[in-house]
C-alpha cells in the first residue's frame, strides 16, 4: 500500500478567481484523490493559504501575526477542502499542531496512522504551528513523519524551470532534477528550508501542473508530465 502527501497550492485551488475557491476546481480534485484511495493509496493534503492570505508582502503586519493569519488560512482552505472531499464519498479529518475547539484535533503520526488505517483522507492544517516556516517545509516535515513513499506537489506551474516560465519563455524546464541542484541553484521548487529538509530525509518529491487532466491520479502511478525531483 503506497502512502502519498500531496500538497495543493491555494492559488491553484482558487482557479482564475485568483481568491477564494473555484468548486469545480476542488471537486476535480476530489474526484482524483477518490480514485486513488479506491485504488488503495493512503491520502495526506497539505493546502498552501495563498488565496486567502498573502500578509508577507504587507509594511504594516508584524510577520509572526501574518504568518499566524496564515496558519488559520491553511485551516480555513483543509475545513472547505475537506468536505468537499466528503461529498464525493471520502470519509475526512483535520489534523492541525493546535486544537480549535471541536473544529480539529491535534496532529500526531499516531492519530495519522489510525485514520489511514480507516482509509480517511487526512487534512494537515495550521502549518507547522509556528511562524517563519512555508507550507512547503509543512508539506515535506510531515510527509516525513507519516513516512509518505513520495511528496507529489501540485501547483499553477507543470514542473520546474531554470528560470521563471511567466516572464522568460526560453525557460527550460526539467523532467528530472536532483534535490542538490535544486538547492545549488535555488530552483523554485520548494523554499530552501523544505529542500534541505527533503535532502536530509532523503523524501522524494514530484511538481506537476494541478490543471492537466488527472495530472494528481497520473504523478501518483509515476506517469509523471511534470519534474521528478530525486533525492
Amino acid at each position: 500500500m503506497k502512502r502519498l502527501l500531496l500538497k495543493l497550492s491555494g492559488e491553484a485551488l482558487a482557479g482564475d478567481r485568483k481568491t477564494g475557491f473555484d468548486e469545480e476546481v476542488v471537486t476535480g480534485v476530489a474526484k482524483q484523490v477518490r480514485k486513488l484511495v479506491d485504488d488503495g493509496f493512503q491520502i495526506g493534503i497539505v493546502i498552501g493559504g495563498g488565496n486567502f492570505w498573502r500578509g508577507r508582502s504587507s509594511k504594516n503586519i508584524n510577520r509572526t501575526k501574518a504568518d499566524e493569519i496564515g496558519m488559520l488560512a491553511t485551516v480555513m482552505n483543509c475545513i472547505y477542502v475537506s468536505e468537499i472531499f466528503r461529498s464525493q464519498g471520502m470519509m475526512t479529518s483535520v489534523l492541525t499542531p493546535f486544537e480549535i475547539g471541536g473544529i480539529t484535533k491535534l496532529f500526531s503520526k499516531d492519530r495519522s496512522n489510525k485514520y489511514f488505517a480507516h482509509n480517511m483522507v487526512v487534512f494537515y492544517g495550521g502549518g507547522t504551528g509556528s511562524p517563519y516556516f512555508s507550507t512547503d517545509t509543512t508539506a515535506v516535515l510531515r510527509a516525513i513523519e507519516i513516512d509518505a513513499d513520495e511528496l507529489l506537489l501540485a501547483k499553477a506551474v507543470d514542473g520546474v524551470y531554470d528560470s521563471d516560465p511567466k516572464s522568460n519563455p526560453n525557460a527550460r524546464k526539467y523532467d528530472e532534477v536532483s534535490i542538490q541542484e535544486v538547492i545549488d541553484k535555488q530552483l523554485q521548487v520548494v523554499d530552501m528550508t523544505a529542500s534541505i529538509l527533503a535532502k536530509e530525509n532523503r523524501m522524494p518529491m514530484v511538481v506537476f501542473g494541478l490543471d492537466g487532466e488527472d495530472s494528481i491520479v497520473n504523478a501518483a502511478h509515476g506517469k509523471i508530465t511534470g519534474t521528478r525531483v530525486t533525492v
